[in-house]
């Protein structure tokens, strides 16, 4: 292994050497610590650490870092205490994350780094949000996101590196290619020879250098950060590496040949360093000994102090507390016939509206309020969006704030994330709420999760357009809402009027947590269901249901397009009907369903969504629950079929319970 050490002092030479001798230090103290059953488990970087070393030390402290597992030279090189961290591993009340995560999976703002989920290749999206945030505010600083050879044959790679590539983002993509993805070689995970054979492809600079090699690691993050600075765009940058363990300790290493680790045991990037430094009277067998004692004290304190922590006694209330960030919401009341306003109009003007212009004016006033929010989505820019509900935005607010993106939801959505640990507030549109499934992951376990995890607010609002009945078969018309209504940390919001949903958006942007907020498409531009609403910005209390009709004789639950199909109907006949326009689904209204129940004795729930599985399930749940002695009738249901949304007119009608529900309801009526 040649070194060069260019011109740099010894000072940064024996950091260096430090950098990489502490964490080696500490592994070597877990690998005792897993044996004494100390540890429950562990991902060794033995053999790797030249690479998180010298990528750690060759950026400015304040330039943040997406690790992995194999990364603890990160960690330990941005001056995090041993002894937390170790309370982290296990599990310990003082950790960063209250017990709640292993190992690496959680993020430090204050040190400024992001950890993984366990779903690799979630994390580069998330990383093209901070670059985003810091080009936005022309910070010249740098993102490193780290990935693993096997990683990055996930789709989040390519999404990851084409949205960067596209907006010219500060972003080093760095690829440990260690020659396994846990036991599978690189010759069953892809075809290539090297991944810098991929940055022609992307469009981007692409770097290989021997990831062992700390000098090198050190000298080329260095040049490649201060171009990226100056002008800034992503690169690709191959680490080559050999895992000396197994993918965890549990897993072995029995299929990996015996001939790579005599090859690459030769090429130690500790050893092989400390040599170098030594021949070159930079390094004593006295200063080793003296560095040794001092990481030797450290770990050895640290893992005595956190063995004598009490262990964690669960607390269900604050677990709950930390499901959702804080926001302080003012004395609800109702305001000009809109119930619920936090934030009041500031004066009584009104114009008659849609539902799409109400949407429009709402979020228009929101980029008003708060000059950080951010707006992404497919052909929302020059085109205004396929709805055209941001007609006009890119004039108003520009294209850093108003972004056209590529078709790559989840990285989308992950940079969305990035953004708001950049303290930023963001909007997704999905064209159609069926394309989120493409994001799911980045929604339920990175948005959703955040918070809880890492105290980390996930201020992201993900428009949704949704539903059926405009002819537009099973790919644009599906309701799934009840595909996120089974994940803590999300809000879900879908108003039906058009004065609801502006001051419901208005709210959601306010809020910090994230937010999934279904827009009916078929009542976008429904004349007749046009309202007068207040011209000035104003904010309705997200969780509180809306009363659209008193009455005695039965309750009905229900929320977007079909709460007008049961209005309609209920006018039509006469029906003496309470009902509960929902608004949010996530949390739902218990309180208000409740007291409603108690007053008719029946329930009829009726939603779009199909009927197994729908929110209804659950809501017939809680009744059944907790109001069982006040009904008279059992507790009914009304939703689709259980199919795909038809293409054809007349299926779709049949698909849907708009007819349907009538006879059910009749029924009900006769107990």
């Amino acid at each position: 292994m040649q070194f060069d050490k260019k011109n740099y002092s010894n000072d940064i030479l024996l950091n260096l050497y430090k950098g990489m001798l502490k964490p080696r230090m500490i592994e070597e103290k877990m690998l005792i610590l897993l044996r004494q059953g100390q540890v429950s488990k562990w991902f060794s970087g033995i053999g790797q650490e030249a690479i998180s070393v010298g990528t750690t030390l060759a950026l400015d402290s304040d330039e943040y870092i997406l690790p992995l597992h194999r990364n603890l030279g990160v960690w330990t090189n941005r001056d995090m205490p041993f002894a937390k961290l170790f309370s982290q591993w296990q599990g310990k009340l003082n950790g960063y994350s209250k017990g709640r995560e292993r190992s690496f999976h959680f993020g430090t703002n204050e040190h400024h780094i992001v950890g993984m989920i366990s779903h690799l290749g979630a994390m580069l999206g998330v990383a093209d949000g901070i670059a985003l945030a810091n080009k936005i505010r022309n910070e010249k600083k740098v993102t490193v996101v780290f990935s693993g050879d096997g990683g990055a044959s996930e789709g989040d790679f390519h999404e990851a590196l084409n949205t960067a590539a596209v907006w010219d983002l500060p972003v080093i993509f760095l690829i440990e290619n260690n020659g396994y993805g846990l036991s599978t070689p690189s010759n069953d995970q892809f075809r290539f020879k090297n991944f810098i054979d991929k940055g022609v492809g992307y469009g981007m600079q692409a770097y290989k250098v021997d990831g062992n090699n700390i000098l090198e690691v050190y000298d080329t993050i260095k040049n490649i950060s201060s171009s990226i600075k100056n002008n800034p765009h992503p690169v690709i940058l191959e680490c080559i590496t050999f895992r000396m363990r197994g993918h965890e300790e549990a897993s072995g290493t029995k299929y990996v040949p015996k001939h790579l680790f005599d090859e690459w045991g030769k090429k130690d990037p500790l050893t092989n360093y400390e040599n170098y430094l030594k021949e070159e009277k930079i390094l004593t067998d006295e200063m080793i000994g003296e560095y040794r004692l001092a990481f030797k004290k450290e770990i050895d304190e640290g893992v005595e102090m956190v063995l004598n922590e009490p262990e964690i006694i669960p607390n269900t209330v604050l677990e709950l507390a930390d499901l959702y960030a804080p926001i302080e919401i003012k004395q609800s009341e109702n305001f000009e016939g809109l119930q619920n306003v936090i934030v009041k109009p500031s004066s009584n003007k009104k114009t008659k509206k849609r539902l799409v212009d109400a949407i429009s004016d709402g979020l228009k006033q929101s980029m008003q309020k708060h000059s950080s929010l951010v707006l992404m989505g497919q052909d929302i820019a020059e085109y205004g969006g396929v709805f055209k509900i941001t007609q006009g935005f890119l004039e108003e607010f520009g294209k850093d704030r108003v972004r056209n993106t590529p078709l790559c939801e989840s990285a989308i959505l992950g940079a969305g994330y990035g953004l708001s640990i950049m303290g930023m507030k963001v909007m997704v549109e999905m064209q159609f709420a069926d394309f989120v499934s493409v994001g799911f992951n980045q929604i339920v376990n990175n948005l959703a999760k955040s918070f809880y995890r890492w105290g980390q607010p996930a201020d992201v609002v993900v428009r949704m357009p949704t539903g059926a009945g405009v002819g537009a078969g099973p790919f644009h018309s599906q309701s799934n809402e009840a595909w996120f209504f089974h994940v803590p940390g999300l809000k879900i919001v879908y108003p039906s009027t058009p004065s609801d949903a502006k001051g419901l958006l208005a709210a959601s942007f306010t809020d910090p947590n994230p937010i999934l907020f279904f827009e009916h498409k078929n009542l976008y531009r429904a004349v007749d269901l046009e309202e007068e609403v207040f011209d000035d910005y104003y904010e309705i209390e997200i969780g509180p249901s809306r009363k659209v009709r008193d009455g005695n004789e039965v309750s009905i639950i229900t929320y977007g397009a079909a709460v007008y199909w049961a209005k309609k109907y209920v006018d039509e006949t006469g029906i003496d009907a309470d009902i509960i326009d929902l608004r949010t689904l996530l949390p739902w209204d218990k309180n208000a369903v409740e007291a409603s129940i108690k007053k008719t004795g029946k329930a009829f729930i009726l939603h779009e969504d199909t009927l197994t599985g729908g929110i209804g399930a659950e809501i017939a749940a809680h009744i059944s629950q907790y109001c069982f002695t006040y009904l008279d009738a059992p507790v009914i249901r009304s939703g689709s079929l259980d199919s795909p949304v038809p293409f054809n007119m007349d299926l779709e009608n049949n698909y849907l319970p708009r007819e349907r529900f009538k006879k059910e309801l009749d029924e009900l009526l006769k107990f």
